[in-house]
């Protein structure tokens, strides 16, 4: 088994591929397959995000590209620079993740959230696309769920 060990900022072109969803790309500790179907086992150091286009290091010194897998997300889109800065503020007020483009923002995908957003007057569509949500403000990696580590 192919043990990653570390981020590198260069490596040769091997053509390994790892294709994770986000829930798998937050994980430092992991055993999973390469797209060619060879078993890998991620062993970075603790609190390590791993972002579309990293190459990771594997301890003979093989180097492997990530790969934000497509997975099921919801994109709301609008002209309405407010209504999207609207939705935002409410989706963040929610904790959820999220990845904001020109015009649009996009969040793993949830039905009640989707009534909400529309209700906010953006068009939504549910479908499979790479998901890469923002960073946040203090440079940590972007979170999901109510474990958001400040007190009230």
């Amino acid at each position: 088994m192919l043990e990653l060990i570390e981020k590198v900022e260069v490596g040769s072109d091997e053509g390994a591929v790892l294709s994770l969803p986000y829930e798998q790309r937050i994980k430092s500790r992991l055993r999973t397959r390469l797209t060619d179907g060879r078993e890998v086992g991620v062993l970075l150091p603790r609190g390590t995000v791993m972002l579309h286009g990293d190459l990771l290091r594997s301890v003979d010194g093989k180097t492997v590209r990530v790969e934000a897998a497509p997975e099921s997300v919801s994109t709301a889109g609008t002209a309405v620079p407010r209504l999207l800065a609207l939705a935002c503020y409410h989706l963040g007020n929610r904790h959820m993740a999220v990845q904001i483009g020109e015009g649009w923002v996009r969040y793993l995908h949830d039905h009640v959230i989707d009534d909400m957003v529309r209700g906010l007057g953006l068009e939504v569509a549910a479908e499979q696309a790479p998901f890469e949500p923002e960073s946040g403000a203090y440079g940590g990696h972007a979170f999901q769920g109510s474990g958001h580590g400040h007190s009230h």
